[in-house]
């Protein structure tokens, strides 16, 4: 189609006059002074302008696949493309009267994509830097600068994907930027992100139980550090934690445990690594179910409970004229060489290795049973009554006095310091105890020496008279080990005789005449045939010699 001439124009005449265009003639082809990409999806193009058009239409082809864009003027880009793709570029120029043909087509090959990146502060001097591998590349550019603008720039170029970058300062926030480069180093797409330092884990971290049950955990404040997270796990897997800006916390503790305790600083960048874990063990707890029981009057026993984290424990019994001190790691001690009869404040303590004395466990007043008599004497009233009396035993106010042997017990209470005791049984071996009760009831079990009672008497006495003013004594033993000895007992003297070997009677000869005389036949014991011991235990027989012209003996 021609193009159409306003009149008063001389065609051909292009040097002495404007050029001029109709409305319905297409512009002429458009001529590309430059293409490139700085961008992965576009490819930028530069041209002469074209009299007469109004718009471009740039066309990128890939093959069968092309992408247009209509642009008013030069340059225009090409957006939606591949990246490390190579295109033929056109540009056509338009207007009303139609399109010219497309220009002479430019090879332009689109810049690498940007690397995906990702970034993390790995401790709170060090960034690390990775990314996927990117199509073409041949090596990455990353650098790393502080957002303040302080400081140098860091720079590192790999053909890895990744790094780190190390020395930095905590709590700051740097900048990183990425790019990939191709074989003839041209750079691609940059990646830009902002990452900060994770703070440095608190230090002087220092814990200490400012009252029992209560756990302060305090530390140095961390620079850049926003807020602290402190974490208090106890050894049986319980854990609780506190958030602050500050920079100590409190805790509820238990006796007997060991806690393990870290501290964290945070900052948008997120948490600090960890330091140093602390552990802290608790005092141990205090005994508990506490009994004491006196084994006699001066020995007490005391048993408990066992408790968590005790190693050791220690009863101590205060009172008196001193401390009576018991250490074992069993839970029962007996403390020994109390005084009788005296108020003790008994403690036991609970020991740690790691932590040492539970110093607030509560004390337990106890008294001590009351005093045993000092001295307690015994002596047979009868063949079969014993008399015992004691002296007194402080703090006692009843007493019960026991005399005991395999043949029968017999048994006195009173409040008094001596006892009747009745049906003895001769010849017998007792031992003898005493109770001392207490008005509360405390008592005080006492044991002394062994007891003997006298031998028994003999039976079936009997008087025969001789010649010679004499008597012959008869008698049946109950013991063939036992010996006996007959005496008699008158104004005009004192006559006695002993039996021979294996015999149980002896004669009396030559007893005055005009007497009555008092017969006793009474054992011998190894202390001495005394009458005054054993006379008024056996039974007596009275013999008198009378005259009657010549001295004859009259039995009664």
């Amino acid at each position: 189609m021609g193009s159409e001439i306003p009149s008063g124009e001389v065609p051909g005449d292009e040097g002495s006059s404007p050029e001029i265009f109709s409305a319905n003639t297409a512009p002429d082809i458009p001529v590309i002074d430059q293409a490139y990409s700085k961008l992965s999806n576009s490819i930028t193009v530069e041209w002469r302008a074209v009299p007469g058009a109004t718009n471009y239409m740039l066309t990128a082809q890939d093959g069968d696949s092309f992408i247009e864009t209509i642009v008013k003027n030069s340059p225009g880009t090409v957006m939606g493309l591949k990246p490390a793709t190579l295109y033929r570029v056109t540009v056509t120029s338009i207007n009303s009267g139609g399109k010219s043909q497309p220009s002479p087509f430019r090879k332009v090959k689109t810049v690498l994509a940007a690397p995906i990146v990702s970034v993390r502060s790995l401790s709170c001097d060090s960034i690390a830097v990775s990314w996927k591998a990117v199509h073409m590349a041949a090596g990455f550019s990353v650098s790393l600068t502080r957002s303040d603008g302080l400081g140098r720039m860091l720079k590192q170029n790999t053909t890895n994907t990744s790094l780190i970058f190390t020395n930095l300062d905590p709590g700051v926030l740097y900048t990183i930027k990425a790019y990939a480069w191709n074989t003839n180093g041209m750079p691609g797409d940059d990646f830009t992100y902002n990452q900060r330092t994770i703070p440095c884990a608190p230090v002087n971290i220092s814990i200490e139980e400012d009252e029992p049950g209560h756990l302060l955990v305090s530390w140095s404040s961390v620079s850049l550090g926003h807020y602290y997270v402190v974490f208090v796990k106890s050894d049986d897997g319980f854990e609780v934690h506190c958030n602050t800006s500050y920079t100590q916390c409190h805790f509820q503790s238990d006796c007997g445990f060991t806690y393990f305790i870290s501290v964290f600083a945070y900052n948008k960048a997120g948490q600090s690594p960890l330091g140093d874990v602390f552990n802290y063990t608790t005092a141990p707890c205090c005994p508990s179910d506490f009994r004491a029981v006196f084994t006699s009057s001066d020995t007490l026993r005391v048993t408990w409970a066992p408790v968590r984290g005790a190693d050791l424990y220690e009863t101590r019994a205060a009172g008196g004229s001193g401390v009576v001190i018991c250490r074992d790691t069993a839970t029962a001690c007996t403390l020994s060489a109390l005084q009788c009869s005296t108020p003790y404040n008994i403690t036991v303590y609970s020991f740690s290795e790691a932590r040492g004395s539970n110093t607030s466990c509560t004390p337990q007043y106890v008294a001590t049973a009351p005093c045993c008599p000092n001295d307690l004497q015994l002596t047979q009233v009868t063949q079969s009554v014993t008399n015992i009396s004691w002296s007194l035993g402080r703090g006692a106010q009843t007493y019960v006095t026991t005399l005991e042997s395999p043949k029968g017990q017999a048994k006195c209470h009173t409040l008094q310091t001596y006892c009747l005791l009745g049906c003895i049984t001769c010849g017998t071996n007792y031992t003898v105890s005493l109770r001392a009760v207490s008005e509360s009831g405390l008592t005080s079990n006492c044991t002394y020496q062994g007891y003997s009672s006298s031998a028994c008497c003999p039976s079936g006495v009997k008087l025969y008279r001789l010649s010679n003013n004499g008597i012959r004594v008869f008698w049946r033993t109950p013991d063939e080990t036992i010996n006996y000895k007959a005496d008699l007992h008158g104004s005009k003297g004192n006559f006695s005789c002993t039996p021979s070997s294996g015999l149980s009677h002896c004669d009396v000869t030559k007893i005055p005449c005009g007497d009555v005389y008092t017969v006793v036949v009474a054992p011998v014991t190894d202390k001495g045939p005394k009458l005054t011991l054993f006379s008024s235990f056996c039974p007596k027989k009275i013999y008198s010699v009378v005259y009657r012209g010549k001295s004859n003996a009259k039995h009664i």
